[in-house]
């Protein structure tokens, strides 16, 4: 193994992601002022200077600092990301919004833990994979530890309801048993196991069930569940092949909900169109094939599973985002990745760009 560089085309990659997400992001935000709302300053400002601002001193920091040291406190980060996803139940300490607890407030600022528990399930699971080696291929180390890591976070995050950010982890922590080489027998039952519950939560969770509902039946419910994509599909669609203009998109002002949220895709779609949405698009595919190819050329198993995770986890959240605004899957409220309002997700996503940045410095 030998020290190199950063991975230029990974930077530069994210480095427009971010620029061009901090113009969308301003863009969206001028919605939010036209409709009077008192609290515009407090979101550009928890976004742009708690997210953006120390997001990137963290993806410096992480850049920085050996990839390889957070494979000793992969057990510590796991528990913690865990205590603190669990803080969001006891009262004055967590806070609820839109439905969901899923928020705890340090010295008056809110923070979302279960972003954090994303990044830590990904450490976790890619130092357990480079444990065991090749003893993933029996049940027990497969597919048993596949279940065993996701229990707690699984648990928890049904409870304050937050399904869409379990479905990425799920989603990350496959893709690193993946790369280890689990057996495909274990990965029939593991596609079984997650149809499986995902029925059950649909029959026991009422508004999981009113949002598959509206993704068959878009028209019902036009003024309740379904008024959130039937706006966003209006945005998009009108903006056409160039779009309306940087900043002149008008759904954001009136009908259009969450414009800074998980509804800005539909803001860039109205006002940079289907050629600009296409590019982000094409960002995002870049981004996961290059964090791939890193993963590919580490010789070492747990930089190597590491990367695949992280680059799992950051394009999938983007790509599940993106497909609720297009009406192709069911509305979950994960925010896109590097550009949606949300100073916890932009803070953590920096800092796993970082490291796979540095991951990249290793051949």
């Amino acid at each position: 193994m030998r020290r190199t560089f950063i991975d230029k085309p990974l930077a530069l990659i994210v480095a427009v992601l971010l620029v061009g997400g901090c113009m969308i992001f301003a863009s969206a935000a001028f919605g939010l002022l036209g409709r009077g709302a008192g609290n515009v300053t407090s979101v550009v400002a928890n976004h742009l200077v708690l997210g953006v601002g120390l997001g990137f001193v963290l993806l410096i920091i992480t850049t920085l600092v050996d990839y390889k040291r957070w494979r000793q406190f992969a057990p510590y980060l796991y528990a913690l990301a865990l205590l603190a996803t669990a803080l969001v139940f006891i009262p004055h300490i967590g806070a609820a919004h839109g439905g969901g607890r899923r928020w705890i407030i340090i010295l008056g600022t809110s923070f979302q833990p279960s972003e954090a528990l994303k990044l830590a399930c990904v450490i976790f699971t890619s130092a357990y994979c480079a444990m065991i080696k090749g003893q993933i291929r029996t049940f027990t180390y497969g597919l048993g530890a596949f279940v065993a890591i996701l229990l707690l976070p699984a648990l928890l995050l049904v409870m304050q309801p937050d399904i869409g950010t379990l479905g990425v982890m799920v989603f990350a922590v496959f893709s690193i048993f993946w790369a280890a080489g689990v057996r495909l027998r274990d990965v029939l039952i593991i596609m079984l196991m997650g149809i499986i519950a995902l029925s059950i939560l649909i029959l026991v969770k009422p508004y999981i069930r009113d949002r598959v509902e509206t993704f068959f039946n878009p028209a019902q419910g036009a003024q309740q569940e379904g008024y959130q994509i039937r706006q966003s599909l209006i945005a998009i669609g009108s903006g056409g092949i160039f779009g309306r203009g940087f900043g002149q998109g008008i759904q954001k002002f009136t009908y259009l909900p969450e414009p800074m949220g998980d509804s800005i895709f539909a803001v860039a779609g109205e006002e940079l169109g289907f050629a600009g949405t296409t590019s982000l698009v094409v960002l995002f595919c870049l981004f996961a094939l290059r964090g791939y190819q890193i993963a590919a050329r580490t010789p070492d198993p747990f930089g190597s599973y590491l990367a695949t995770g992280i680059s799992t986890y950051l394009a999938v959240e983007a790509f599940i985002n993106i497909a609720s605004m297009l009406g192709v899957a069911p509305l979950t409220g994960i925010p896109l990745t590097f550009i949606s309002q949300g100073g916890s997700a932009i803070l953590i996503s920096l800092a796993s760009a970082g490291i796979l940045l540095n991951i990249s410095r290793k051949r």
